[in-house]
């Protein structure tokens, strides 16, 4: 897939900003290195806000073009879950999403191992120009996206 420079730019912040708030949350709450070492299930939140007037277009292009591939991993055994919601109501701007999924995956190590989805790629889009136009226009009306590893908190202890 052919991706401006602009977009690698903006890919690259992500991962950084990923990287960072990995690094933070493993600074601020005990444990949580253990955690993501641990054979359990880890649990990433993935948060999309799409361009005013195009969030249709979006989880269109979402449910074509990158859930068939979530749902080959789920195959695979390499995610347990994939849930989806959207906000029933609108919030501030500097606060609003479109869209957020979460993947259960089957553990921290799976989540974040360099898996090469390029043939279930080939398998599940055959006509390779049309996918990577897609996946691009999918990406051009993505405002921002954001990722978000949680941990679930034990309010008895």
């Amino acid at each position: 897939m052919k991706i401006s420079k602009t977009e690698k730019k903006r890919l690259a912040r992500l991962a950084l900003i990923c990287c960072l708030s990995l690094f933070l949350l493993s600074a601020a709450l005990p444990g949580l290195s253990t955690i993501a070492q641990s054979p359990q299930p880890f649990v990433v939140e993935y948060y999309y806000k799409v361009k005013w007037g195009h969030a249709d277009e979006f989880i269109r292009l979402f449910k074509k073009n990158h859930y068939p591939v979530l749902r080959k991993e789920q195959e695979l055994g390499r995610i347990l879950n994939i849930s989806a919601v959207t906000p029933k109501y609108h919030a501030t701007e500097d606060g609003r999403w479109d869209y957020r999924v979460t993947i259960t995956w089957k553990d921290a190590a799976t989540a974040h191992d360099n898996f090469d989805s390029a043939s279930l790629l080939k398998q599940l889009y055959p006509d390779q120009d049309t996918f990577r136009k897609e996946e691009q226009r999918r990406f051009e009306i993505l405002e921002a996206h954001w990722d978000v590893p949680i941990v679930t908190l034990d309010l008895n202890k």
